[in-house]
């Protein structure tokens, strides 16, 4: 989405006028290839990193994008991302050789320091994950859209296609997540970390094969994106999530497949770039059209080098794991790259360097080992590996050359590890870099260790002792701990409760404490059978729903006992007892107002309901759980204070 002046197309005449310059930009990448246009010879690399905005005092997105740009304008490295609170640098080009990648890490720490100073006046810090763990659902709402016309005709044009009422996304790992999506933003959950590569022409399909191959090996050793909303789903959700945020396509009786924009790739790549590019094209409808000035047909004729603006466009809104690029070199001839999406943001920026130095490393050791790797392994191998590798993480097992099974950890030390640094001596990368990035891949993958493995081991140990809120706050607050001081995610400790200090929550709400594993009853059932459930489960309130979910009443342990100690008791219904019009709370309602809701009718619990949807319960239970936490962190605090002092 690099390219601003764009529109979704809003009549016929636009889009024939567009797709006629996609089609004259086919033709002239086609006249370029050729006829030897592009530069060869030469290995560059670059990058762009993702980065979510956070509200050091409850560790929330914060959506000050716009502010943040503004007062940092000088730097052309700064851009904006689709959501309010997500930012974006890109990378100098640099040659892949020598100490190219201490120098990305130079950058990269210049570049967080000035974001970081810039957020202090706001309150606010920035954070590398994947997707961060204290983002909800409310945060998505189209409201976060950045405000500029290129994410407001993207979300326009996605809309537009849609075949069904709202998105859907549906995961399942340790926990499952179900949930109904009115906007494409939930795209925005996803961070990620992309490197380039550029590549002759002729070696393009070569490099590309090789790169497909590569992709569930390097995302399982850098998988950090294991929690959506709280649940702990697949060790890199945000595959799944990206594809099903931009997924327009309906569920239909018959079989006919369609493509997601999101999405692998179908096959090897024979003979050159162009094939992707003519699929692309095949399959996928325009989204976005641009006003295109330049004629790519008669700037070949005169011997210019066109942009293929049209091309640059569609492009961008075909979400290939590793896709294709051109772009002119400062030299003023055009070049090819392939551009890694696979890796998520984070944990830390030395992380992120040690998994660029690995795939890169890898994307030109492999080629030495193996000449075709189409005749090593299947397409559908490989396609098989990427999804694994976004379920399981560092505990996949691979389909690898000449049909080997074979676990990643196993694969990443004994193969890919001495064939990456073969690739980097190749291109006279200097020894002390290769030592140190790999080394922190070599360290990982004996630890068995990767940023979604952290995570969910940290959260499972805090779910614990504590919710699912605060549970996901002290995490966060850990991981930005240990970005800041750049330490390796092997080498990080599991977090504890007694770490999080400075939390000040602006806006606890009922949706992030409420309770949503519920048991419910109907209104004919039988009040024995309610009374034996509260018991067995050790509850106070039990509400009555009807078949569609839809609460309809709530029965509580008092009327229970009052039903019981009737002299003249026979046989009723839940319908005969239930508060039929009971008072409810919605998940944005704050916590204060609940309780205030709750003293001023004298009652100990609060149904949660959107849409007249039951959704949740809010208890009394959950109030105090709340109260002494927060009691105990300042009683820390104040503690903490005393031996500062001291």
């Amino acid at each position: 989405m690099g390219e601003n002046k764009v529109n979704k197309p809003t009549n016929p005449r636009e889009l024939q006028k567009f797709t006629r310059s996609l089609l004259q930009d086919i033709k002239s990448l086609d006249y370029m290839l050729q006829n030897n246009w592009f530069e060869k010879g030469i290995h560059r690399i670059g990058a762009e990193q993702e980065m979510v905005l956070i509200d050091v005092q409850n560790y929330r997105p914060d959506p000050i994008n716009i502010e943040v740009i503004s007062k940092l304008e000088q730097y052309d490295w700064l851009d904006t991302e689709l959501a309010m609170f997500n930012l974006e640098t890109n990378f100098v080009p640099r040659e892949f050789t020598g100490d190219c990648f201490s120098q990305m890490m130079e950058e990269s720490t210049y570049q967080l320091k000035i974001i970081r100073e810039a957020l202090v006046p706001f309150n606010a810090d920035l954070i590398l994950t994947g997707i961060l763990p204290t983002i909800r659902k409310s945060d998505l709402e189209d409201k976060f859209l950045t405000p500029k016309k290129r994410y407001l005709a993207l979300m326009e044009a996605v809309r537009q296609q849609m075949t069904g009422d709202s998105f859907e996304f549906r995961l399942s790992g340790i926990d499952e997540l179900m949930i109904k999506h009115d906007s494409p933003l939930l795209e925005a959950c996803n961070t990620s970390f992309q490197v380039h590569l550029q590549v002759s022409p002729e070696q393009f399909a070569k490099f590309y094969n090789v790169s497909q191959a590569l992709a569930g090996p390097i995302m399982a050793i850098a998988a950090n994106s294991p929690l959506v909303f709280g649940r702990r789903l697949w060790h890199e959700s945000r595959i799944a999530m990206f594809q099903q945020a931009l997924d327009t396509r309906g569920s239909r009786a018959n079989m006919r497949e369609r493509s997601a924009r999101v999405h692998f790739g179908r096959d090897w790549v024979n003979e050159s770039i162009l094939e992707i590019h003519k699929e692309d094209i095949s399959r996928y409808r325009v989204l976005l059209a641009a006003d295109v000035t330049e004629d790519s047909q008669h700037m070949i004729s005169e011997g210019k080098v066109p942009k293929l603006s049209a091309l640059q466009v569609h492009n961008s809104t075909v979400y290939r794991w590793n896709r294709p690029c051109y772009g002119i070199s400062a030299n003023g001839k055009p070049h090819l790259r392939i551009e890694n999406r696979v890796f998520p943001s984070g944990p830390t920026a030395i992380d992120e360097i040690a998994n660029s130095a690995f795939w890169l490393g890898c994307m030109v050791g492999l080629p030495t080992v193996v000449d075709d790797i189409r005749q090593k392994v299947s397409f559908a191998d490989i396609s098989d590996n990427f999804v694994k590798s976004a379920q399981f993480g560092i505990d996949s097992k691979f389909n690898w050359f000449d049909d080997q099974k074979i676990p990643a950890v196993e694969l990443i030390l004994k193969e890919l590890l001495p064939i990456a640094r073969t690739g980097l001596k190749i291109q006279k990368v200097d020894d002390s870099d290769i030592d140190k990035y790999l080394g922190i891949i070599e360290d990982r993958a004996k630890s068995h260790m990767n940023g979604a493995r952290w995570q969910l081991r940290a959260y499972t140990k805090l779910l614990e002792q504590t919710n699912r809120t605060e549970a996901l706050t002290v995490m966060t607050s850990a991981m930005l701990k240990y970005q800041k001081k750049n330490t390796p995610i092997h080498k990080w400790k599991m977090p504890e409760l007694k770490d999080l200090r400075n939390y000040k929550p602006q806006k606890l709400l009922v949706g992030d404490f409420m309770t949503t594993d519920l048991l419910t009853v109907q209104q004919d059932d039988i009040i024995e059978f309610v009374a034996e459930l509260m018991d067995w489960r050790k509850i106070r309130y039990m509400p009555v729903e009807d078949n569609s979910g839809k609460l309809i009443g709530l029965v509580s342990s008092r009327l229970l006992l009052k039903h019981f100690t009737e002299k003249n008791r026979k046989l009723k219904l839940v319908k005969d007892i239930m508060i039929k019009k009971p008072i409810t709370a919605n998940p944005s309602t704050t916590i204060m107002e609940a309780m205030a809701l709750m003293r001023k009718n004298k009652i100990g619990c609060l149904p949660v309901v959107q849409e007249q949807e039951l959704i949740g319960i809010f208890t009394e239970m959950d109030f105090i759980g709340i109260s002494s936490r927060l009691m105990e962190r300042l009683s820390d605090q104040e503690n903490q204070a005393e031996d500062d002092t001291d």
